[in-house]
């Protein structure tokens, strides 16, 4: 997908929620990144019905797991409302 290598290196619990509402819960897999030319570490999850596979580079402001869902799920809920 983002044309390098990678490396599963964890898998991440996180609970994510706005607005006072649970808005993602799941576990965020970790892959490291071998030969990107931005970033070292990337993100993955499952997100919505039908399911969609999301993946989140670790380029700030993304800094850890919790991070990588709080980017996505604001991407999702700016995409839901076109």
């Amino acid at each position: 997908m983002h044309e390098c290598d990678a490396l599963h290196t964890a898998s991440v619990p996180v609970h994510e929620v706005f607005q006072g509402q649970t808005a993602w819960e799941g576990v965020v897999e970790v892959f490291d990144l071998i030969g990107h030319p931005k970033a070292k570490r990337c993100y993955a999850w499952t997100y919505g019905e039908p399911e969609e596979f999301i993946t989140v580079l670790e380029i700030p402001p993304v800094t850890d797991a919790q991070s990588a869902v709080k980017v996505g799920v604001a991407h999702q809920i700016k995409k839901a409302r076109k």
